[in-house]
Order: C-alpha cells, then sequence, then structure tokens
C-alpha cells in the first residue's frame, strides 16, 4: 500500500519558537504528528518533521512524499549522497543541521520514497493543513505578547488579486481610546508591496518622535524591517547576491520613516486571539479599498 506524506515545520521568528508537523495517509487510514521547539530555525523544524512522519512507518513502505522545503528535498535527493562521502562536511565545514541530516538518511533507505516539492499556500488541501498544524503547534508554546496600554499599535493588512494584480492596503492606528483608519487601492501591484505599503502609510499616520508598535502577519515585511534591512542599506540595497533588492523605493521610504520613531515590530501571524480585531479590521478595510478599485 502506498503511504502519502505531507510535512512542514517553521520558526517565527527565523531563528526562534518553531513547531512541525505530518500528516501520513495509507487507504482510509490517517495520522497526524506534531510538536515545536523554544529555540530553532525553519529548516531544522522541516527536517523535523521528516523524521517524525518516517518514524512513524513500522514497515518499508512505498512513499509519496510532499514538501514544500526546497531545503529538504533537494538535501535528501541531491546534496546528502556528497555530504557522506565528504565526511558530512562542505567546503571543509560541517553541513548545517548534520545532526538532523545524519538521523535522517537511514530512515529514507528503509523505504521506497518519491519525493515531491509543492508550492506552499497555493490551495493543496494538505500543504494548508499541515501548515495550519505546525503554525497551531508553534502558537500553543509562543507566550502572549505584553504590550504596554501606553504605546500607539499600528495593525497593517495588505491584498492582492492576482499578485501582480489589482490590491490594496488597510491600516488601523490605536492610540490609547483613539482610532483612525486608512485605506487605499492600486490597479496593478503585487501583495508584498500592499502589505509594505500598509506599515509605511500607518507609520506616517504618527508624528516623528513618537512610539509605536507595528503589527503585521507578513513575513516579508516583518524580517525586512527586523533583519534584512540593515544589510541591504549598508549594500546600497543589494542583495548579498548583487541584485537589487526588489520593491526598494518603499524599503526606502520605510527606512526614512523609521529613523526619527520608535518602533516595537510584532508578527501577529496566527495571534488571532490578541491581535485578531485590529489586524481583522485593517484586512476588512483593505478589501473594501479593493472593492472600490473594480
Amino acid at each position: 500500500m502506498v503511504v502519502t506524506i505531507y510535512t512542514d515545520g517553521g520558526a517565527d521568528p527565523n531563528p526562534g519558537i518553531g513547531g512541525w508537523a505530518a500528516i501520513l495517509r495509507a487507504g482510509n487510514r490517517e495520522k497526524v504528528l506534531s510538536g515545536s521547539d523554544p529555540s530553532t530555525t525553519n529548516n531544522r523544524m522541516e527536517l523535523t518533521a521528516a523524521i517524525a512522519a518516517l518514524e512513524a512507518l513500522r514497515r518499508p513502505s512505498q512513499v509519496e512524499f510532499y514538501t514544500d522545503s526546497e531545503y529538504l528535498r533537494l538535501g535528501i535527493t541531491e546534496h546528502i549522497s556528497k555530504w557522506r562521502a565528504a565526511n558530512w562536511q562542505r567546503k571543509g565545514r560541517p553541513i548545517r543541521n548534520v545532526d538532523l541530516w545524519q538521523a535522517l538518511w537511514p530512515l529514507t533507505e528503509h523505504h521506497s520514497i518519491r519525493w515531491h516539492w509543492v508550492r506552499g499556500h497555493t490551495g493543496d488541501p494538505l500543504n494548508e493543513r499541515v501548515d495550519r498544524l505546525a503554525r497551531d503547534a508553534r502558537l500553543a508554546v509562543t507566550p502572549a505578547v505584553a504590550l504596554s496600554a501606553d504605546l500607539a499599535r499600528i495593525y497593517a493588512r495588505g491584498t492582492c488579486r492576482g499578485n501582480p494584480g489589482p490590491g490594496a492596503w488597510g491600516v488601523v492606528l490605536e492610540v490609547g481610546q483613539k482610532t483612525r483608519q486608512l485605506s487605499g487601492s492600486v490597479s496593478s501591484t503585487t501583495n508584498n508591496r500592499m502589505e509594505l505599503t500598509a506599515v509605511v502609510e500607518g507609520l506616517n499616520m504618527i508624528a516623528p518622535g513618537e512610539s509605536t508598535y507595528v503589527i503585521t502577519t507578513s513575513d516579508y515585511v516583518f524580517m525586512g524591517a527586523t533583519r534584512w534591512i540593515h544589510g541591504w542599506r549598508q549594500r546600497d540595497w543589494k542583495k548579498k547576491d548583487g541584485h537589487m533588492v526588489s520593491n526598494q523605493d518603499l524599503w526606502r521610504r520605510l527606512d526614512q520613516t523609521i529613523v526619527d520613531r520608535t518602533i516595537q515590530w510584532i508578527s501577529g501571524k496566527g495571534e488571532a486571539k490578541q491581535f485578531g480585531q485590529g489586524l481583522e479590521e485593517a484586512a476588512h478595510l483593505a478589501r473594501k479599498a479593493l472593492e472600490l478599485e473594480d
């Protein structure tokens, strides 16, 4: 009997608190696995999910294995034999996550596995489901963020139909008991541009010198603002490979805006209990603006 396996894993931020999950199906039977790690990376969670899934097989099996991690798929199908031959080293240095690769390799030897890459967040039902399970596992060990009542809160959301296509953004600004809202639309854009525009426009709603929380569900915005932007600035808005940063016009605007404002960036991804109302209102503003664009 063929066993179908879907796995996913991630950390937020990366590195940070992580979660992983796996779904195994054989005929009409299904097994669901998940777990978490308080200090890890995206790639370690992807590998951990694969290890747990294969460990759950009680006998040699024919496996159709689906993952949205190119790191996992290419590592196991193209690179691992070279790593083993080189004593688990690459260019004289131990490969990253060597402990997990060494645990995964013998498990793959017990089964006949076809490895498939599936693009994440494109509607594959099992990929979407395992993504939610991994996120739930991470959130189960994620402490609530303690926000000061004295600071402003910017909830920023963007949306796009087509990517590229018509898009819109929405912002909710809360200062004490007062709330302000702002939204806008563009006839042809991308989702990342709309998420980033929402943050830039939201920050322009507060005066220079003020402090604020910025709450976004966009990994692109959160990671860019907290980790990548410093290197981009030093390299004159080029990535490490020498190519220009995408959406650099908006990143430059953001960089100019944050100079005279004190910002605490918060990933609101999956935090429905704590930030759901503000983020949903911002998303509603974006959807309404997109309807007007149509």
